[in-house]
């Protein structure tokens, strides 16, 4: 193409108008010289100038549409702009400048740009096609009334008849051959000798039945011979042939019968369009829309048409499917550059596609570091482990980039089993899941899809997606576990426990959803409400029962909200609302929470413990269990954790009593009081006591619940 380059900063000096005039020009000088018109080049291009604003608007739209371009490409067949090179100049033209002219007042970067161009270009030769496809239908139409119009009047006007359906037959844009009923080639037009080479006489000495292709469909055939026996009037199909040179020529072949004036099959007529440029473009398109633009491999789209073929495979089929995810690729694209880490990325899906060397095997890109091997077929468990094993060996050796030595590992997920049972997307998440699995194991590793783990998964996303929601639905409450007094059982305090009363699953503990606030930082707004509630609820506790009990509520506070910047003004904030005396009040935090804790994280914790809120390390031995820095923690109880009060079963662990009632004399040499947890037993209370625990909390006193049985306990022995 001779068009005249631009540079881009030329190209950003003009305005938009000019730009596009520029556009139009370029495009113009282009494809005039093949434009069958009575127009100058000066109104050609006036003619353009509509069809290129269309397209420039149509690159910068949001939403994007490609129907513009469609009209443009209609709009070039009704400009005469239908010789075979027209369509292929044009889209050049588009191809190099229409971004460089139309999209530099675009916020959009410059790969959507280009992807945008892309499919434009895509749209535009649709356009173009059909419009040409209609207008070859009207020719048609045209040709095969006029042929049997002239048949029909050959006796009465020869001459005129002849002379007329010799203008259309060597005067038409397509290709049109008349054979009799045995198949033998009696006359040509040029446009068809064009088509097939330019020399005619070849294709006089031939049958129709000798253009026969290696990608004809069966059906071709049988239509050819419904028709020469007079039981079809005419088909339609799409018929490559081979030219003189070997090369394809692909075409839209329309085939008539026309019969006699005793209405007998007498000869074919074969109309022919040139679809080869049209076919190469459309697969260049699906090429580049199937595969991954940086590695060459099928892409997500081409994939899951694979996998969706495979899984409506017939009742014996089975597939495999491996969903690999690199390990520490983000280290690799922070530390050593995107630039590394795309060739990085390449050399990965040549090792990967050196192992699905096997018949209906393919390895495709799903995106950023995660690629996705597939087998199809009579396969076993152990076929798609061994391709596992073959990709996790190919990653094994190192590669060299740069002069660097990369270590590559990955964690695959393995999915397998009959064709038929799942759609697409759910054995994706079924090995997206997986892969997961195998991530948190370590890395470097398969794990095989596993469907109570799935089901696990699926529900632990379910649960978090939900939990904004149920808060702003008052799907949470709070139950209470009384704390008692060891030496007369007297009620010492409670403990606020909260649930989710999920509408699907039910009442919740806080071990199903507690972590899942902590992950999403719901935890904050979340403990707010239960310290909220709880104050309200000890607040009430106080001015109902005349004997002011129970004293104290326990809330508990997660490592998250230690962190949080408000915890002191809130908590005081909430105080202060209800009316509760600080002293009422005892934060539990956990022993894990704390260790290695430095002075800004105990900070808040001590001014709430000078204003006599309580501070309780709950879970105490669960952890180091480092009792000298007990002396620096602004706690003023100790929760044991329940595995101590487990040791006070019969037998009794004599371990275990040692290391309680060290604990117990260490506390209270510290001034603290000691809290067990867990007690079910009669036992284990009485020896609790002796050892000189103060209080405790356990099934043998009552089970959590709602807070009007917190001043009618019937002590039950659990065991």
């Amino acid at each position: 193409m001779n068009a005249p380059s631009q540079p881009n900063g030329a190209a950003e000096a003009d305005g938009p108008e000019d730009r596009l005039r520029r556009f139009v020009t370029i495009w113009g000088r282009t494809i005039f010289p093949v434009t069958a018109t009575s127009l100058t080049r000066a109104e050609f291009e006036g003619h353009l100038l509509p069809l290129a604003r269309t397209l420039c608007e149509a690159l910068k739209a949001r939403p994007f549409d490609t129907v513009p371009a469609q009209h443009a490409g209609a709009s070039l067949v009704a400009a005469h702009c239908t010789d075979p090179d027209a369509l292929g100049r044009s889209l050049g033209v588009v191809d190099s400048y229409l971004v460089l002219y139309c999209g530099t007042e675009s916020d959009l970067a410059a790969e959507e740009l280009r992807a945008r161009c892309a499919r434009l270009q895509h749209a535009m030769a649709a356009g173009y096609a059909q419009a040409l496809r209609e207008r070859t239908r009207a020719e048609q139409e045209a040709i095969a009334r006029s042929a049997l119009a002239a048949r029909s009047a050959a006796e009465v006007a020869l001459h005129a008849t002849e002379s007329r359906f010799r203008a259309v037959f060597d005067g038409a844009a397509i290709g049109i051959g008349i054979a009799d009923l045995d198949g033998n080639v009696l006359e040509v037009n040029e446009t068809l000798t064009r088509m097939f080479g330019g020399i005619d006489s070849p294709l006089r000495t031939r049958k129709v039945s000798e253009w026969v292709h290696p990608e004809d469909g069966p059906h071709v055939w049988k239509l050819y011979d419904e028709l020469v026996r007079g039981e079809r009037e005419h088909y339609r199909v799409e018929k490559p042939y081979y030219r003189g040179d070997g090369t394809v020529l692909w075409t839209n072949l329309t085939v008539s019968l026309l019969r006699d004036a005793g209405g007998d099959p007498q000869y074919q007529l074969a109309l022919m369009e040139d679809t080869t440029e049209r076919r190469l473009l459309h697969l260049r398109l699906r090429y580049e829309a199937t595969h991954d633009a940086l590695t060459g491999l099928p892409n997500r789209t081409l994939f899951f048409e694979r996998l969706e073929k495979a899984l409506a495979s017939g009742d014996d089929a089975r597939f495999g499917l491996c969903y690999l995810d690199l390990d520490g690729f983000k280290v690799i694209n922070d530390s050593l550059g995107h630039s590394t880490g795309d060739r990085l990325l390449v050399e990965v899906a040549d090792r990967l596609q050196s192992t699905v060397t096997g018949a209906g095997e393919m390895v495709a890109r799903l995106g950023g570091d995660e690629f996705v091997a597939l087998t199809t077929g009579a396969v076993e468990k152990r076929d798609v482990t061994e391709l596992a094993d073959r990709i996790l060996a190919a990653l094994a050796t190192p590669l060299r980039i740069d002069g660097r030595e990369l270590t590559v590992r990955g964690s695959l997920g393995v999915v397998e089993g009959p064709a038929g049972e799942r759609t697409p997307a759910e054995v994706l998440r079924s090995a997206d899941i997986t892969m997961y699995r195998a991530k948190s194991a370590g890395g470097n590793r398969f794990e095989l899809a596993d469907p109570e783990a799935d089901a696990r998964a699926i529900t632990r996303h379910g649960l978090t997606t939900a939990l904004p929601a149920a808060l702003e639905r008052g799907e949470f409450f709070i139950e209470y576990q009384p704390l008692v007094h060891l030496d007369d059982g007297s009620v010492h305090g409670a403990e606020a426990l909260v649930r989710w009363c999920h509408p699907q699953h039910g009442v919740l503990g806080p071990d199903r959803f507690i972590p899942l606030a902590e992950d999403t930082g719901l935890i904050v707004p979340l403990g707010r409400w239960v310290l909220q509630e709880a104050v309200r609820q000890a607040r009430f506790w106080q001015t109902r029962h005349s004997d002011g009990g129970p004293l104290r509520i326990n809330v508990n506070l997660s490592p998250t909200q230690l962190h949080h910047p408000r915890l002191v003004a809130e908590t005081v904030d909430v105080l202060e609302r209800s009316g509760l005396d600080p002293g009422a009040l005892c934060l539990e935090v956990t022993e894990s929470a704390l260790i290695g804790a430095d002075e800004d994280l105990l900070k808040p914790l001590r001014q709430l413990a000078e204003m006599g809120v309580d501070i309780a390390l709950d879970d105490f031995g669960t952890g180091y269990s480092n009792l000298a820095n007990l002396r620096r923690l602004p706690v003023s109880v100790l929760k044991l954790d329940r595995s101590f009060t487990r040791g006070m079963q019969q037998p009794v662990d004599p371990v275990d009593l040692k290391i309680v009632e060290g604990i117990v004399s260490l506390a209270h040499s510290l001034e603290l009081a000691v809290t067990v947890e867990g007690v079910e037993t009669g036992a284990q209370a009485r020896r609790l006591r002796d050892l000189g625990c103060d209080t405790a909390q356990g099934w043998y006193y009552a089970r959590p619940g709602a807070p009007d049985r917190i001043h009618s306990l019937v002590l039950a022995d659990a065991v």
